[in-house]
């Protein structure tokens, strides 16, 4: 697992983070292509997201990293029920946390359902 999670902190580390552009290069130009302000909106908000998702495994290898290095004999135990994570689910993903019940438990959707029976518009 230290060999997985080292190799995976130092892809992560080497990574750039995604450029993200401004919308508009020239303050006066306005107008132009009707299309391109959307979409270059659309392509901060994907390399906005995919940096801080990078960050955020980062900062899960470094947590993991640390565990293993300072109590290796909890590494692998869910953090919530501390039951033992299976290998498959380690070797996937060797920064997990949870295991599936518990990390389904924190993925619920919070509050009500959101959609609604159709006979409730008329």
């Amino acid at each position: 697992m230290r060999t997985l999670l080292l190799a995976l902190h130092a892809e992560l580390s080497g990574k750039v983070p995604a450029k993200i552009e401004p919308n508009r290069t020239d303050d006066a130009r306005i107008g132009g292509d009707e299309d391109e302000q959307p979409l270059n909106e659309m392509m901060q908000a994907i390399a906005s997201s995919r940096n801080r998702n990078t960050d955020g495994m980062l900062a899960r290898v470094v947590k993991a990293l640390g565990k293993l290095r300072n109590d290796p004999d909890s590494f692998g135990e869910c953090e919530e029920c501390g039951d033992e994570l299976p290998y498959g689910r380690l070797k996937a993903v060797p920064y997990v946390e949870f295991c599936v019940d518990c990390q389904g438990k924190k993925d619920k959707p919070k509050g009500g359902p959101t959609r609604r029976k159709l006979t409730d518009y008329t």
